[in-house]
C-alpha cells in the first residue's frame, strides 16, 4: 500500500509552510482594504490594496522560476517567508492609503515565491497518479488559514484591535524553519529546455483560473463593506472559504479517477450563478438578504474551489517535469491576476454604479470563459 500523500517525504515540511506562509496572507486579505478605508479611502483606494499585492505578486512570479535555478531551494523560499511576514507588522503605524498600498507591494513580493514554490514542490513531491490527491491536501492546507481569517479577520479587527491581526499576519516568519528543512530534502532544481514550448497549451486553464479568481477576489475584498452586518459578513466569508476547502480537496480524488475535464463546465456556471445570487442579496445596502448571501456565497465557494484545483491538475499535466517551474508560475499567475482584476473592476464599477452591479459584471467575465471549459484545449491527458 502506497504512503498517504499527506506523510509523503517532505509533504508534512511543505504543509507546515503552507499553512503558515497562507495564515499571513489571509488574515490581511479582508483587513487591509478596511484599514485603508478607516484611513480614509473610497471603494477604489479599497480595491486598489489588493490589487497591488496582486500586481506584485503576478510581477514576483515571473521571475521565481529562474531564481529557483540561480540560487537554489533554500535562499528564495526564506526570503520569500520574510518578505511576507515582516512588513505586515508596520501596517500599524499608519493606515493612510500610501503606506498601505507600498506595504502591500513588498508583501506581494513574498507572496510570489511562497505561491510558484508551493505548487511546483506539490508536482515534484507526489507522483502523477496521486497529484490530485496531492493537490488537495495543499488546498486543505491554503485553505484552512483563509476559513479561519478570512471570516473572522474583520471581526478580530474591530472587536481586539487591527494590531492583532498584524500580528498574525507576520506568521510567515515562521515558516522560514520549515523552508529550510524541505530545502534540505531537494538535491536540485530541473533545468528548463524549449522553455516557450509550453506557454500556449497552458493560457486555457490560466484564462478559466483567472474567471473564477476575480469572482472569489471580489467577494473576498468588497464582502465587509457591501454587506449591512458584520456578523452577516464573516459567515458569509466562512461559509465561501469552508466550501472552497471542501471542494478543492474532495474534487482531487475525483480527477485522478474521472479526469478533470467534465468537471470544469459545471463549475464555471456556478461561479456565474452564486455571483448572481449574491448580486441580489446585496442590491439593499441598509438590509442584506442573509439567506441570499449565503446560498451565494457557498456556490461561488464551490467552483472556487474546485477550479483551483482542476485547473492546477490541467496545467501539471500539459507539460514535462523540467517546466513544472514555468508552469506553477502561470497557474499561480493565473491566480492573483484574477484575485487582483476582481478588487479593482468590481471597486471601479461599484464606485459608479453599485456593488450589486459590480458582482453583475465580475459574473459576466466568468461566464465568458465556458467556451473554453468547453473546447477539445482541456483535454486532461498525462503528460510526464
Amino acid at each position: 500500500m502506497s504512503t498517504s500523500v499527506w506523510r509523503a517525504p517532505g509533504m508534512p515540511l511543505l504543509l507546515t509552510m503552507t499553512v503558515l506562509g497562507f495564515s499571513g496572507y489571509a488574515a490581511l486579505l479582508a483587513v487591509a482594504p478596511l484599514w485603508a478605508v478607516r484611513g480614509g479611502a473610497d471603494a477604489v483606494g479599497a480595491g486598489l490594496v489588493n490589487g497591488v499585492l496582486m500586481l506584485f505578486t503576478v510581477l514576483t512570479q515571473l521571475f521565481v522560476p529562474r531564481a529557483l535555478r540561480r540560487f537554489g531551494w533554500a535562499p528564495v523560499l526564506v526570503a520569500g517567508m520574510l518578505l511576507l511576514g515582516l512588513p505586515a507588522l508596520a501596517h500599524g503605524f499608519s493606515d493612510a492609503l500610501g503606506p498601505t498600498l507600498a506595504l502591500s507591494a513588498v508583501r506581494g513580493l513574498g507572496f510570489g515565491v511562497l505561491t510558484v514554490t508551493g505548487s511546483a514542490l506539490v508536482a515534484e513531491l507526489v507522483e502523477p497518479q496521486r497529484r490530485g490527491k496531492a493537490i488537495g491536501a495543499y488546498g486543505l492546507a491554503i485553505a484552512g488559514p483563509q476559513v479561519l481569517f478570512l471570516s473572522a479577520g474583520p471581526w478580530i479587527a474591530e472587536q481586539l484591535g487591527f494590531w492583532v491581526v498584524f500580528a498574525v499576519a507576520a506568521l510567515p516568519t515562521v515558516a522560514a524553519v520549515p523552508a529550510i528543512g524541505l530545502a534540505r530534502m531537494l538535491d536540485h532544481v530541473p533545468e528548463e529546455e524549449d522553455a516557450r514550448a509550453p506557454y500556449l497549451s497552458l493560457l486555457p486553464p490560466m484564462a478559466l483560473l483567472i474567471g473564477v479568481t476575480l469572482a472569489g477576489g471580489a467577494l473576498i475584498t468588497f464582502m465587509a463593506q457591501m454587506s449591512s452586518d458584520a456578523v452577516l459578513t464573516a459567515l458569509a466569508l466562512l461559509l465561501l472559504s469552508v466550501a472552497a476547502a471542501l471542494a478543492r480537496w474532495r474534487i482531487g480524488a475525483w480527477s485522478d479517477r474521472h479526469g478533470p475535464r467534465r468537471f470544469i463546465p459545471p463549475l464555471v456556471l456556478l461561479t456565474t450563478a452564486g455571483m448572481m445570487v449574491i448580486a441580489w442579496a446585496v442590491r439593499d445596502p441598509r438590509a442584506t438578504e442573509a439567506p441570499a448571501l449565503m446560498v451565494g456565497a457557498a456556490m461561488v465557494g464551490i467552483s472556487y474551489g474546485g477550479l483551483q484545483n482542476l485547473t492546477l491538475v490541467v496545467t501539471f499535466q500539459t507539460v514535462s517535469r523540467q517546466h513544472y517551474g514555468p508552469a506553477s508560475a502561470v497557474w499561480n499567475i493565473g491566480f492573483d491576476a484574477g484575485t487582483g482584476i476582481g478588487a479593482v473592476v468590481v471597486g471601479m464599477v461599484a464606485a459608479g454604479t453599485s456593488f450589486s452591479t459590480a458582482l453583475l459584471v465580475a459574473g459576466a467575465i466568468s461566464l465568458l470563459t465556458l467556451p473554453l471549459a468547453l473546447g477539445r484545449h482541456i483535454t486532461g491527458a498525462r503528460v510526464n
